[in-house]
């Protein structure tokens, strides 16, 4: 598989909100179960891409924060999302109890805030977007977002993003 990797400066929320946007019309169809790793500091603006991208997909409602549910739960018309947070994970065998094996299937796109709290039984990621403070071309507030693909279905929804911003 060819690498495919993407850094995007973010000057403020609303260009997270806008690459959740556009990364939900980049989406390939749901061929396969898709994982997306959230990474980033606490404040970074995980939640703000991944309520972003689900609206972009047609969540209406309330979309929450997973901080103190562990799991929220939505449904498209073309996607079964599930929003997980794991920063309150005593350790990774806590989250077995969150059966998000279940949801490795095609039609489910799985969001997963703090993976490595999960460690090695968190559901490997199709993509994984890092979202961070930095210096230098981060944008105005020094934050960016870095996309990595690691697998052919992240390798595919990535290139589609790559090839439709200006």
């Amino acid at each position: 598989m060819r690498a495919v990797s993407l850094s995007i400066p973010l000057p403020d929320s609303a260009a997270t909100e806008r690459l959740g946007r556009r990364l939900a019309q980049a989406l390939p169809g749901p061929l396969s179960p898709l994982v997306v790793h959230l990474r980033g500091e606490l404040g970074a603006g995980k939640t703000t891409w991944a309520r972003s991208l689900l609206r972009s997909l047609g969540v209406t409602g309330t979309v929450r924060s997973p901080t103190y549910t562990l799991v929220e739960r939505y449904s498209t018309s073309v996607w079964h999302c599930v929003h997980v947070d794991l920063y309150r994970l005593r350790g990774p065998l806590d989250l077995e109890d969150l059966g998000l094996r279940e949801y490795l299937l095609p039609g489910n796109l799985l969001l997963i805030e703090w993976p490595e709290r999960g460690g090695s039984f968190t559901p490997i990621a199709d993509v994984d977007l890092h979202l961070s403070y930095g210096l230098g071309d981060a944008g105005a507030d020094g934050r960016s977002a870095s996309l990595t693909a690691r697998s052919d279905f992240g390798r595919r929804w990535l290139q589609t993003y790559g090839s439709t911003v200006e």
